[in-house]
């Protein structure tokens, strides 16, 4: 379904958008591309009065999910900044942050409760990797009841195939798709800009 509408309280929801991911090599678009177009989301949604949501995503040994998995965790440490959001979203005061320590961004955080003091009924996604912590993100936003829309190309993915397998497959399912320049363009054409 192409994008329709935005609730009059959406907010933009930005995942993993942080020094050890951004960096990652990445498919179809490079972390720098994604940041770029997940700050004229942003500039957008700020300018419109609208939530900005960053989701950082952090763990040590103590606090990692546990579970067996295939892949196994990391052998090294994880560099310093890895997981610090990079300086392009950050700074603005009204912004809110949520840290998790699992792929989706709502279990085992206060981001419902985040959302719904502020009146929220709709967030659009984006963010590093599209087939994780968006993914994650998008099903259990779409799970709580949100209208959920998916900023297809400010997000990408660490895994050839994987970005294109969610956005065609996975998204339908749970919301609605548009690019940063639609979703811009259709803030823009229904409601006034914030008189700053």
């Amino acid at each position: 379904m192409a994008l329709t509408t935005l609730d009059p309280r959406t907010a933009l929801v930005l995942v993993d958008l942080q020094h050890g991911i951004v960096a990652a090599p990445t498919t179809p678009y490079t972390g720098p591309e994604v940041v770029t177009r997940a700050v004229a989301l942003a500039d957008a949604f700020r300018a419109h009065g609208l939530p900005v949501v960053l989701v950082r995503v952090t763990a040590t040994p103590e606090t990692a999910t546990p579970g067996r998995t295939e892949l196994g965790r990391p052998a090294a440490g994880m560099p310093e900044d890895w997981d610090v959001l990079v300086d392009e979203v950050t700074g603005h005061p009204g912004d809110v942050t949520v840290t998790k320590r699992t792929w989706g961004a709502f279990h085992g955080t206060d981001l419902d409760l985040q959302l719904r003091r502020r009146g929220v009924t709709q967030v659009v996604l984006a963010g590093i990797a599209t087939s994780i912590g968006v993914e994650s993100t998008a099903r259990a936003a779409h799970e709580h009841g949100y209208h959920v829309t998916l900023a297809t190309d400010a997000m990408t993915d660490l895994a050839p195939g994987a970005h294109r397998h969610s956005v065609d497959h996975v998204f339908p399912r749970l919301g609605e798709r548009g690019t940063t320049e639609e979703i811009v363009a259709l803030l823009a054409a229904t409601r006034p800009a914030r008189a700053v």
